[in-house]
C-alpha cells in the first residue's frame, strides 16, 4: 500500500499531533507522509472566533482537501471539530486522551495578584463565562493565536493572565508556571487527537480503526453528543467531560449565561451502556431545566 497522506494545520502544536498520529500508524508498519494546510482559522488572528460567524473554521479547508483527495486523512484538535460533519466526512479514530484541563498562566507582574483581581485576556465564551460565574467583576481582552503567540501577547498586552488547554503546554514541552482551574469544566472533548476520514476510503478507514482509543471514543462521544443536542448549532458557553472511573463513567457538564451569572449544572455517574445515548439523555435535563431558554438568550445576545 502506498504512504498514507496525513493531512494537518501548519502551527507547532497541530504537526505534533500530526507525527503522533503517523507514530501510531508507523508502528503498525504503514508507510506516512504529512501534508500541511493553511486554514482560514490561522488566516485570520485579529477577530474572536465566535465572531467569525462559521462552525469548523479551523476544520474546513482540511475537510476541502480531504474531499478533493488531496489527503487520506485529517488530524484535528477534537474539540475544534463541529458536531455536525460535511457529507462523506466521518471521524474514525481518536488517540488516548491525555491533559483535558483549562490552566491559567500569569505574567511576572500579576504574579500576587488575587484571582478575583486579574485582568484576562481570552475569545473562549466559555472560558469567560466560567470564569464570570465565580469572579463576576473580571475585565477581559479578546486574545487570538497559537500557544507562542499568545504567550507573547501576554508579556506585551495590558492584561494580567491568560487561559489555556493544558494538552497543548505538555504537547510543546514548555517549561513554563501554570495554575490548574477547578472552577473550569472543559470543553467538549478537549485534549484529544482524533482523525478524520473519507467515507469511500473503507481501506484506509479500517486502517485507522486499529489506532483507536476505544474509551476515549466512549467518553468523547457523550461530551459530543451533550453539545450537538444542546446547541444546535450555535456557540455557546457549554462544558462536558466524560471519565470512566473502574466500571462507572462521571459526567461533569454545564451551560452558562455570557455573564455567568445562570449556569445549569450535571453531575451524574452512572454505567455505561453503548445502547443509550447518555450525552442526548443529560442535554434534554438541562434543557428542560431552564437550557432551553438560556440558550435562547445566549443566541440573542451573540
Amino acid at each position: 500500500m502506498k504512504s498514507i497522506r496525513i493531512g494537518t494545520r501548519n502551527s507547532a502544536l497541530a504537526l505534533w499531533q500530526a507525527r503522533e498520529v503517523a507514530r501510531h500508524l508507523q508502528n503498525n508498519n504503514y508507510l506516512t507522509e504529512i501534508v500541511p494546510i493553511v486554514s482560514s482559522g490561522d488566516k485570520n488572528l485579529n477577530q474572536p472566533l465566535y465572531s467569525l460567524g462559521i462552525t469548523g473554521v479551523f476544520t474546513r479547508d482540511l475537510d476541502v482537501a480531504l474531499l478533493n483527495d488531496e489527503i487520506d486523512i485529517a488530524v484535528h484538535s477534537l474539540k475544534d471539530v463541529p458536531t455536525l460533519l460535511p457529507q462523506n466526512i466521518e471521524m474514525i479514530a481518536y488517540l488516548e486522551r491525555d491533559f483535558p484541563q483549562d490552566i491559567l498562566i500569569r505574567k511576572e507582574s500579576a504574579k500576587n495578584k488575587e484571582l478575583h483581581e486579574l485582568k484576562l485576556a481570552t475569545s473562549s465564551l466559555r472560558r469567560r463565562a466560567f470564569w464570570l460565574r465565580h469572579f463576576p467583576n473580571t475585565e477581559f481582552s479578546d486574545i487570538r493565536g497559537n500557544i507562542q503567540t499568545r504567550l507573547q501577547k501576554l508579556e506585551d498586552g495590558d492584561f494580567d493572565a491568560t487561559i489555556l488547554s493544558l494538552a497543548g503546554i505538555k504537547r510543546m514541552k514548555m517549561e513554563i508556571d501554570y495554575e490548574m482551574l477547578p472552577v473550569m469544566i472543559s470543553a467538549p472533548s478537549q485534549g484529544v487527537i482524533a482523525v478524520a476520514g473519507h467515507s469511500g476510503k473503507p481501506e484506509i478507514n479500517e486502517i485507522l480503526k486499529q489506532i483507536n482509543h476505544k474509551p476515549t471514543q466512549t467518553c468523547v462521544e457523550i461530551e459530543r453528543n451533550f453539545l450537538s443536542t444542546l446547541e444546535g448549532g450555535c456557540t455557546a458557553p457549554i462544558g462536558a467531560f466524560a471519565e470512566i472511573i473502574e466500571n462507572q463513567i462521571r459526567f461533569t457538564a454545564a451551560l452558562c449565561s455570557l455573564d455567568g451569572k445562570n449556569c445549569i449544572a450535571i453531575d451524574e455517574s452512572f454505567e455505561y451502556n453503548p445502547e443509550e445515548d447518555f450525552g442526548k439523555k443529560f442535554a434534554k435535563v438541562v434543557l428542560e431545566n431552564g437550557g432551553k431558554e438560556l440558550m435562547a438568550e445566549i443566541k440573542s445576545q451573540i
